[in-house]
């Protein structure tokens, strides 16, 4: 009997190769049950006729495996355990493997039910510590999970199952290069967007580890995230053979050896954290959370993986209090596609965030200069070691500011990684600019963003000590905070928009409004900006002042409205892009736009959903209904704002570019491509 279709999807996830399939499927015996055909196979462990339901096949074959494969013999294993809970002996695994030299006492526990994979870790865990077992599985036939169980009680994930002549420790200490990640990055992408993600993997973290540690949790979660990204870094670039940040040896063996390389990083990338800064998790609790975080690939193409991460982790503290929420990163593709920063130009974010503007803009020039170069561009994009050309254009042409300082830390830790080595992320108010000497005078903030503070003194307009209102960047892109009014006088004080028509001080003016404002300020001639505002600001009766301020100073390119789902789950406020170009008539000042009282504007509205009402991803499906994925292997967001590498239709993006070479924009792309598949 050939390999059947029953079994073929099996297959096609790649947990279990065609030849264990072809085993299981040439011992099947289909019979009429009430005028229905069903299939039975004798179990390979009891010997018994057993009806082939969905789970009855995935045991079937672990137990091939198991016996077959890993060599554990029949009489270690049994089928349908009892686990007793005090005088209740209902329950029953799976499959249990016993150990070898305690014949009564369970060495591994499987659950091989359909379901969450949550819920299947929480039998688990029930099951191993009724039981003591160090090892427990939980599989659906499409995944397979492998935990080894740490007193007390805590589950700390594992490549895969010791064979029989291997111990719990020669699966630990197996050496683990980048293709150890991929490889488990390929087995958890078999579950598609059911996939946990790297934010899914902290929040379950927090919550079983954690939470009861007695330490800040954003702080040991970023040292341990930031010091994982130096480690993949240093692997990928044979700086060292294999990969250092896993859960080896003792727990207070692991604590040294993970400071080590947290030391070792924050040498490599500085300013993240202080010199003396140490890891404040127990040897315990440390040691379970290196082996949550061991398996998973952080660097790919675009730093996604560990963006929802880091966004989770500052929301926790300031961020939604102040309505300023990390912009998505196709909405970041799409401003950055329609400016087209080049490697001449300054780039600033003025609210950075996670440094999704700056990071995405240096991406794109990049791959501007290596195709320039005939550089090729790999998966591991943000991984791969760049020409002098891209190093010297971090360092000199992009910065960013925030008032936030974990975001600060945030964006430093990405700029750094992308940069390698270099960043001008700056922790100081954009709005409260009168005070930037008392801060910058503090040796503390000096020691750490002096550099760049040094550069971005460079480009102001007036060089007179203590003014820095004025600057001469060529791009800047930020989404500056919606909620919230300033009330301070000293601080509305030097705004235009924070005065009355008859020059008085209003008491109270919208944070994102003195961003435009200032955002204008930061701009040379000519310079071009792309700012994410709350809707009403476009059409609001009582916003007319702020769009004659603004059409006063510059050109309105464009406005794109924004799905209403875009910053979901944090808020559904309707927001739309503004893009403008500030006028300017001096070549010798700045790009030329000459000012006009009649010229064209483009208008857009995004139609296709990206985020469902929930605030989860959707994305873009193949035909067959599997989720179509880029060159880079990541799975493609669903939106009409650009056309995806070729593998989507043009969208808002391309569209603008074509206005701007027929209105003879001097950023527009020399070149348009259209692919519409």
């Amino acid at each position: 009997m050939g390999t059947t279709d029953w079994l073929a999807d099996i297959i096609s996830h790649g947990l279990f190769s065609e030849a264990e399939a072809q085993a299981l499927a040439d011992c099947v015996i289909e019979r009429d049950v009430r005028g229905r055909i069903s299939r039975f196979a004798i179990c390979h462990r009891r010997g018994k006729e057993v009806a082939l339901k969905p789970e009855e096949v995935v045991r079937q074959l672990w137990l091939r495996r198991l016996m077959d494969t890993y060599g554990y013999p029949a009489s270690r294993i049994e089928v349908e355990y009892p686990i007793t809970f005090g005088r209740d002996t209902s329950k029953r695994a799976d499959i249990v493997v016993l150990d070898a030299d305690r014949p009564t006492v369970p060495y591994i526990i499987f659950e091989v039910k359909q379901g969450k994979l949550r819920e299947g870790k929480e039998q688990l865990r029930s099951y191993a510590h009724a039981t003591g077992a160090p090892l427990a599985v939980w599989s659906n036939g499409i995944l397979a999970e492998v935990w080894h169980r740490k007193n007390p009680n805590y589950f700390v994930p594992i490549h895969h199952l010791p064979r029989v002549n291997q111990t719990i420790e020669n699966v630990v200490d197996e050496p683990w290069t980048i293709e150890t990640l991929i490889e488990k990055e390929n087995d958890r992408e078999r579950e598609g967007a059911r996939a946990r993600s790297l934010r899914d993997l902290i929040v379950e973290m927090e919550n079983e580890v954690l939470a009861n540690a007695g330490v800040d949790v954003f702080e040991e979660v970023f040292k341990l995230v930031f010091t994982k990204l130096y480690d993949e870094m240093a692997t990928h670039r044979k700086a060292h053979p294999f990969l250092r940040f896993r859960n080896s040896n003792t727990a207070a063996q692991l604590k040294h050896a993970i400071q080590a390389l947290f030391d070792e990083a924050k040498q490599k990338w500085p300013g993240v954290f202080l010199d003396d800064e140490r890891i404040r998790l127990s040897p315990d609790h440390l040691q379970v959370c290196v082996g949550s975080l061991e398996e998973w690939k952080l660097f790919n193409s675009n730093l996604d993986v560990i963006d929802d991460a880091f966004e989770y982790l500052v929301s926790k503290s300031s961020k939604g209090e102040k309505g300023q929420y990390f912009t998505p990163r196709w909405v970041i593709d799409m401003c950055v596609k329609m400016l087209n920063p080049t490697e001449r130009e300054t780039v600033i974010d003025t609210a950075c965030g996670s440094a999704g503007f700056t990071v995405h803009a240096m991406f794109h020039v990049w791959r501007n200069i290596m195709n320039e170069m005939g550089l090729g561009e790999s998966h591991l994009f943000t991984m791969d070691a760049k020409p002098p050309r891209c190093e010297d254009y971090v360092r000199d042409k992009v910065f960013a500011v925030d008032f936030d300082e974990k975001s600060v830390r945030v964006s430093r830790c990405l700029n750094l990684i992308a940069g390698d080595g270099e960043t001008n992320v700056l922790h100081l108010n954009t709005l409260d600019w009168t005070k930037w000497d008392e801060t910058v005078k503090q040796d503390e903030w000096s020691d750490t963003y002096g550099e760049g503070w040094r550069r971005l003194r460079r480009l102001r307009v007036s060089k007179k000590p203590g003014d820095y209102r004025q600057f001469d960047f060529d791009v800047l892109m930020a989404n500056p905070p919606f909620a919230g009014d300033i009330k301070q006088s000293d601080m509305l004080a030097p705004y235009d928009l924070a005065h009355k028509k008859n020059g008085k001080l209003e008491s109270a003016v919208g944070r994102d409004l003195l961003f435009i404002e200032r955002n204008l300020d930061f701009l040379k001639p000519g310079g071009r900006m792309a700012v994410v505002l709350p809707q009403g600001r476009f059409n609001n009766a009582g916003d007319q002042r702020v769009r004659e301020f603004l059409m006063e100073r510059c050109r309105v390119l464009a406005v794109v409205g924004l799905h209403p789902n875009t910053f979901k789950p944090h808020t559904g406020t309707k927001t739309s892009v503004l893009f403008v170009q500030k006028w300017n008539d001096d070549a010798t000042a700045g790009p030329l736009c000459p000012k006009t009282e009649d010229y064209k504007i483009f208008f857009a509205t995004q139609q296709v959903e990206s985020v469902n009402n929930s605030g989860e991803k959707v994305y873009v499906r193949e035909a067959d209904g599997s989720l179509k994925r880029d060159a880079h292997g990541h799975f493609i967001v669903a939106h009409d704002l650009f056309n995806h590498e070729g593998l989507t239709r043009d969208g808002i993006a391309e569209a603008f570019r074509r206005f701007a070479a027929q209105e003879h924009l001097g950023f527009a792309p020399a070149t348009l491509s259209v692919v519409t598949p």
